[in-house]
């Protein structure tokens, strides 16, 4: 029983990435829920976490909006430290790298379905 609530847990505090071509994954990333203000502050929270409330089915939806939240995360470095978590749990020197990842994978596979967990 314990451990099926620790799962829920995991699963409450965290964002899974994943890109699909037919059934294969081909890309899953994992990122701490912490870090919903930053994206938010960039641009990127409903693309990252709620991909489906705006019509994002495939990676190549993604690309442009990820493009520009990156640029807005490194543009504007000092005010998106502000939302670095005061746990330590969800800093910008962590989701930077994680969106970057993402950006990547949407390059190498434009038509892979976008899914997520959280």
């Amino acid at each position: 029983m314990a451990a099926g609530w620790v799962i829920y847990l995991e699963n409450v505090m965290s964002l899974d990435v994943y890109l699909k071509i037919d059934d294969d994954v081909v890309y899953s990333n994992n990122i701490t829920h912490n870090l919903n203000k930053m994206a938010e502050a960039a641009g990127i929270y409903k693309h990252l976490w709620r991909p489906e409330e705006i019509g994002i089915t495939e990676a190549s939806d993604l690309l442009g909006p990820l493009l520009q939240g990156y640029s807005r995360l490194i543009l504007e470095r000092k005010w998106m430290e502000k939302h670095n978590a005061s746990n330590g749990w969800g800093m910008y020197k962590d989701f930077l790298p994680f969106v970057s990842s993402y950006i990547e994978a949407c390059v190498m596979y434009p038509e892979a379905t976008v899914e997520v967990w959280k």
